[in-house]
Formats: C-alpha cells, structure tokens, sequence
C-alpha cells in the first residue's frame, strides 16, 4: 500500500517536472486567490490588534462621560453633539461622585499645535498638550518609562511640572536624562518629572508626541471659549462597572440640571463597549475578505480543472500503456488527484508567502501591530487542499474511465 503511494507520488512529480512552465502558472493562477485571502485577513489581523490594544489599555472596568453620544438607527450609527461638558460641572462632579474604590480622571486638549523649547532646540509646532489630572495616567492605561506621575501636591498647588512622551526623549534630548530637565510651552517654563512608554502613532496621530501639565495650569495658558473636558472614572473590580455608571449617570444628570423626563444630554463609553464595536467592524470586513478572495479562488479552482483535463488529454497514451501494464482505475485516478494536489499546496504556499508579505508591508507603512496570521495560514492551506480536491476529481475520474484500447490508439 506505502510502496503504491510511493509511486503515484513520483509519477505526479514526474509529470509536474515534465511540464515545468505550466505548473508555474497553475501554481501563480492559485496563489494569487491565496494571496488576496492571506493579504486581506493579515491586515485586518495588525488593524484589529492595534485599536485593541489602544483601547484595551484603558482597562475593562473605565468608563468615560463624554460630549458625544452614539446612537444606532436604521442599522447605521449617528453621532449627537451635546453642549461642551465644561470645568466648572468637572470639578462639581469630583466633589459630589463619591462612588467607593472609583477614581476619577480629568482631562483636556488645550492646543495641538504646541511648540515645546529646551535651551537652543524646539520641536515643530504639532505637540498635542493635555491638562489632566493625577488619575489620568491610570484610567489611560499609559505607563511611565521614566521619573514619576502626577502628585495631588502637584495638581493641588498647580505645581508647573509636567510629563512627556517618549518622542521627546528621543530627539529633543538626544537620549539624554530628561528627568528635572525644564522646558518651555508657551513662555511658560516647566520642570520635567517623567516620560511616558512608547505607544505609536494610530491613524497619523502620533501618541508619543505630547505633553500632559496639571490641568488648573494649562486652564491659565489655554483660555479659548468652550473648552470640552472628558471624565474617566475607574473603578477597582468589573463587578462594580455597572453600579458606579449608574450612580455617576445621576450625579451627572443632577449636575447637568436635567428633569426625570428629560433624556441624557451627555454620552457613556465604556472601553470594553469600544472593544466590541472594533470586533463588529473588522468581522463585517472579514466577510468582505471572504467574498472577494473566495471569487477569485473560485476562478483558480476552474483554471486547474482546464489545465489537469489537458494533461489528462496529453496523456492519454501513457494512460493506456499503464491500463495494459495491470494498472486499475483507482490507481489511474490517484495519479492525477495526487497531482492537482500538490500543484494546489505550492500555490497555496506561494500565495501565504506573498499575502503576508503584502500584509507586513501595509501594517508596518500604516504602523500598525502586526502579528502572524495563523487563522489565514490555516484557512488558507485546508482551502487549496480542498479546491485541489474538487479540481483535480473530475480529471482523475475520466482518466480512470479511459479505454486501454483506445488510449493506445490516441495520437
């Protein structure tokens, strides 16, 4: 039995050498099917890995209050802007939300268009900077590579430190110790107590590029009108999520001045809410992926029909010679099946190979975090499997139902 196997594998080998320039492009026609598929799913992979880890990093039990609503209508979602959550509802929220082991953070953008000084260099006038808290760090998920966090001392007594991101270590430092080093924002001059970890660019905007100051002193430097502030509460365990988004929905209700009847005028996101959008988006865009890939696949599947019928036909000859030599049907058969199958997994192979690549190219341009797609390798190999099946069924049947006789007359 092992020693028959043996040999169909050969003559399937045999036959593929023999015919070298129409293996490759069988092989080509089938990876290119393979390579949409493995191209399109790796880059949905490093796509859906990054903004999970983005906003996984917040943690599961934070909730944010927010500005914005989203709301789902006719199956598409809409965004309703509500008036500006200003400092004055912030900071009566902290003195009134007294939900046990929650901490609540306190942020705002006051420029993105910063430029931040250390003796004779600058950066470029694109340097986000944040007025934040001593919970911000936390609630964010961000983490420090060096110095400290924020104190209630320092947020208390608007002590003029501040914390940076990792860009600035890199290139206004020039990877010397920026700790107790003072800049410059605005004429204002501030001492440095840390640095943040790297977290990358998303979209263009690079996380790695701003500075974060106590949030009473970017209010004397940032004095624009309507300035929207966002509130992260956390809470200790998951357990609690629920309880302590209610009571701070009321407490904020209350502060808003809005009657029992009156709907919310401000949004709730949750992280593990933004989680599950990410995962309804990049599942709609797998299906894509799916349809797409499996039409051209499709196409490859009928092109190694054509070309194992052809060589059936072109061995026809050889067919009957074996027949008269004793070979049965079923070892005719496997001959050919053998054959498409093998031509399938190099196309296979060759197209994982090259939607990787192409997958690798796009997520490293786009920054994303890319991670080796085992779901599409693994789709991949058992879908050639089964189109070299399917294509090379019809081919083995005919040639294990071809007469000796008249296989050895065929010229």
């Amino acid at each position: 039995m092992f020693s028959l196997f043996r040999e169909n594998l050969r003559i399937a080998f045999d036959s593929i050498k023999s015919q070298l320039l129409r293996t490759i492009l069988t092989v080509f026609i089938i990876a290119i099917g393979i390579t949409a598929l493995v191209g399109i799913l790796t880059f949905l992979n490093a796509f859906e890995n990054t903004l999970n880890n983005d906003f996984a990093s917040m943690g599961s039990n934070t909730f944010n209050l927010q500005r914005y609503e989203f709301t789902t209508q006719r199956r598409s979602e809409r965004r309703v802007i509500n008036p500006v959550i200003g400092y004055r509802q912030v900071k009566e929220f902290i003195d009134t939300y007294e939900y046990p082991t929650a901490q609540t953070a306190v942020s705002f953008t006051g420029t993105r268009t910063a430029e931040v000084k250390y003796e004779n260099d600058k950066t470029d006038p694109e340097v986000r900077v944040l007025g934040v808290n001593e919970h911000f760090l936390q609630n964010s998920g961000l983490k420090l590579d060096k110095g400290r966090n924020f104190t209630s001392f320092d947020i208390t007594n608007n002590t003029r430190v501040c914390v940076l991101g990792s860009d600035f270590y890199k290139n206004l430092f020039k990877d010397d110790n920026p700790i107790d080093k003072t800049i410059s924002i605005r004429g204002t001059k501030f001492n440095v107590i840390g640095i943040l970890e790297e977290k990358g660019a998303t979209f263009g905007n690079n996380q790695d590029l701003r500075v974060l100051v106590p949030v009473q002193v970017a209010r004397t430097m940032f004095t624009q009108p309507n300035i929207n502030y966002s509130v992260s509460v956390m809470v200790d365990n998951v357990e609690f999520m629920d309880s302590a988004e209610e009571e701070a929905i009321l407490t904020f209700r209350n502060i808003r001045g809005l009657s029992p009847v009156e709907e919310n005028n401000f949004g709730i996101g949750r992280s593990d809410d933004l989680i599950n959008q990410i995962s309804e988006i990049t599942d709609i865009l797998g299906i894509a992926a799916w349809a797409i890939s499996l039409i051209t696949i499709f196409g490859s599947c009928i092109a190694l029909v054509n070309i194992m019928l052809v060589s059936v036909t072109e061995r026809t000859r050889e067919i009957g010679v074996r027949k008269a030599l004793g070979a049965r049907k079923r070892t005719i058969a496997f001959q050919f099946l053998y054959e498409a199958i093998i031509v399938g997994q190099y196309g296979g192979i060759l197209g994982i190979i090259i939607g990787i690549g192409i997958g690798y190219l796009i997520a490293v341009f786009l920054d994303f975090k890319f991670a080796i797609p085992w779901n599409a390798i693994i789709a991949a190999t058992t879908i050639t499997f089964f189109i070299a099946i399917l294509s090379g069924l019809f081919p083995a049947i005919k040639a294990a139902k071809l007469d000796p006789i008249e296989s050895l007359r065929y010229e």
